[in-house]
């Protein structure tokens, strides 16, 4: 009876294969891959996710690059983050540079050229059992400009639609607005006061107001009240016209001040 035959396991990235020849490692990971997300339940379900065996749960990750200096520690059956022997080495490297057990753990992938000299490349970080690539400083300020300007060019937008909508007002009809506005804008007492304030200070500085002109020569000035004379009086007294003394005399000889 024929059986059918046995797949053969496909060997891990850097090991060699079973015609003896080691198996070419898989291309890097591409620089902006912030789309994507891994999360691997079985082995979180198997494993505890700390601080020693985090790196073993990034490297199953596309966001893991197997030509780094961790993967060679790895082989020689060393722990991948052990900072001794990678100040020893040169090239690409992943650092866990935050974390908070068991929840969040911070990886940064940076370039050792020597034991004191690394530059920063990318971050990655693992928030609750997903891994994520965090979004470099440039992308973060272009994508928070570009949503200020749209919604900046969608407010003009409405704006001028409903601008369209209500048209412009008349001349006419803008003067009688203002006109009707006018009496109801509110009075500043701190004015009204100042304003008196200057007008008391003035008239204290000036001189005092000048005696009116005398009477011309001739002229009576009529009696304070009438009831006081007689009829006895009235009758002997005869009643002449009123004249002004200022437009029928001429004008009078007023104070030079």
């Amino acid at each position: 009876m024929a059986t059918t035959p046995m797949v053969p396991p496909i060997p891990a990235p850097g090991n060699t294969s079973f015609d003896g020849n080691p198996a070419p490692p898989p291309p890097p990971p591409g620089t902006d891959m912030t789309g994507i997300c891994f999360r691997d339940q079985l082995w979180l379900n198997t494993y505890p996710l700390d601080r020693n065996l985090v790196f073993d749960y990034f490297a199953l990750s596309p966001f893991y690059d197997w030509t780094c200096n961790n993967e060679q520690l790895r082989l020689r059956s060393i722990h991948p983050l052990d900072i001794s022997h990678l100040s020893k080495m040169v090239g690409t490297e992943y650092m866990l540079s935050e974390l908070l057990e068991p929840h969040l753990f911070v990886f940064r992938k940076q370039k050792r050229d020597g034991p004191e000299k690394a530059t920063p490349m990318l971050t990655y970080y693992i928030l609750d059992g997903s891994i994520y690539q965090a979004p470099q400083l440039c992308n973060v300020f272009s994508a928070r400009v570009g949503r200020a300007l749209y919604h900046i060019s969608k407010a003009f937008t409405t704006a001028a639609s409903k601008l369209e909508k209500i048209g412009y007002v008349d001349a006419e009809n803008e003067n009688e607005a203002l006109e009707s506005k006018a009496p109801k804008e509110m009075i500043d007492l701190k004015e009204v006061k100042r304003v008196d304030h200057i007008l008391a200070s003035l008239h204290r500085k000036l001189p005092p107001a000048p005696p009116p002109p005398p009477f011309p020569e001739g002229y009576a000035p009529p009696a304070s009240t009438e009831g006081e004379k007689g009829p006895e009086d009235q009758q002997a007294e005869p009643q002449l016209p009123s004249v002004d003394p200022i437009l029928d005399q001429g004008p009078s000889e007023r104070m030079k001040f």
